[in-house]
């Protein structure tokens, strides 16, 4: 099979490369993930899509440093990510977990301060705050306690606190993992417009772990495509992606198109067949991604 990296080598039209996946693997007991090749640029949007339980919250926390693969290696400016110190990491990349618990009735405040301690002598904490705040909407929240608010509200202020932590930095890293599960779909977009362009002002790179299809394929430049712990397609996200998706969930899809974006809808009653050996089954997508390579 040909490795999924092959589809995009990322760092092509002379981005500056900034994070490296070689040969990364981590077992987790019933989930191993890996061989994983990844590239990453600065500047770049990426989806993670699969379907659930395939590995992607756990690529996504191999990125964040939060798992140690135990095979490969993951380098962040071409410095192994083991090799940062804590305070340096946290003021290059910032993440957004998937579970927004907080163990006590902290203010909205001090929850998107939070995102700022690796700072010393931070002048600008109040007015960062306010500001990321009003960037995830979430400016109507202060005041109140993090424990009392809806999950949405939840959401909100962990945005904030994220853009807070890399508000002044250049060439980021997000790293947000459903980031919007929990809005209603007005919010969603005006939500996803406002990382968008909080990442291309400060040339952030954004990675965001979605199940959400019409989301990824309409407001990122790439698609990372995880099934039972492996990369399977590294691609762009366009119309030409959609075999690829039906053979990453196993159902028929419909696309939409106007001069407005794209809709992925499933086809009802229409299953993609996935039977035989694993091999067998990414012919098709393999298949896919030369052609997409051919057009190029």
């Amino acid at each position: 099979m040909v490795p999924a990296a092959a589809a995009h080598d990322g760092a092509t039209h002379g981005e500056r490369l900034m994070l490296v996946m070689h040969d990364v693997c981590v077992d987790m007991g019933r989930l191993r993930l890996g061989p994983i090749h990844l590239r990453l640029a600065a500047g770049e949007r990426v989806a993670i899509l699969g379907p659930s339980g395939a590995g992607k919250s756990t690529l996504l926390r191999l990125m964040a440093r939060e798992l140690r693969p135990s095979r490969g290696e993951v380098l962040l400016d071409r410095r192994p990510l083991a090799h940062w110190s804590a305070s340096d990491l946290a003021r290059r990349r910032a993440v957004l977990p998937q579970q927004h618990g907080v163990a006590f009735g902290l203010p909205v405040e001090l929850v998107v301060a939070l995102g700022r301690v690796a700072r010393q002598s931070d002048g600008r904490q109040d007015c960062i705050v306010q500001e990321a705040l009003a960037q995830a909407q979430a400016e109507h929240l202060q005041g109140r306690r993090f424990d009392t608010l809806s999950g949405g509200e939840q959401a909100r202020v962990q945005l904030a606190r994220v853009l807070a932590q890399v508000w002044d930095e250049r060439d980021g890293l997000l790293l947000v993992d459903e980031p919007l599960a929990a809005m209603d779909p007005g919010l969603t977009l005006s939500l996803m417009q406002s990382m968008r362009r909080f990442a291309a002002a400060r040339g952030h790179a954004l990675v965001a772990v979605l199940h959400d299809l019409n989301l990824a394929m309409n407001h990122f430049d790439r698609l990372w495509m995880v099934k039972d712990g492996q990369l399977i397609a590294d691609c762009d996200a366009v119309p030409a992606t959609v075999p690829l998706l039906e053979q990453l969930y196993g159902t028929r899809l419909r696309l939409l198109q106007d001069q407005h974006g794209m809709a992925v809808l499933p086809v009802m009653g229409r299953e993609v067949p996935l039977t035989g050996t694993h091999a067998q089954a990414q012919e098709p997508l393999q298949q896919t991604l030369h052609a997409m390579e051919a057009r190029r």
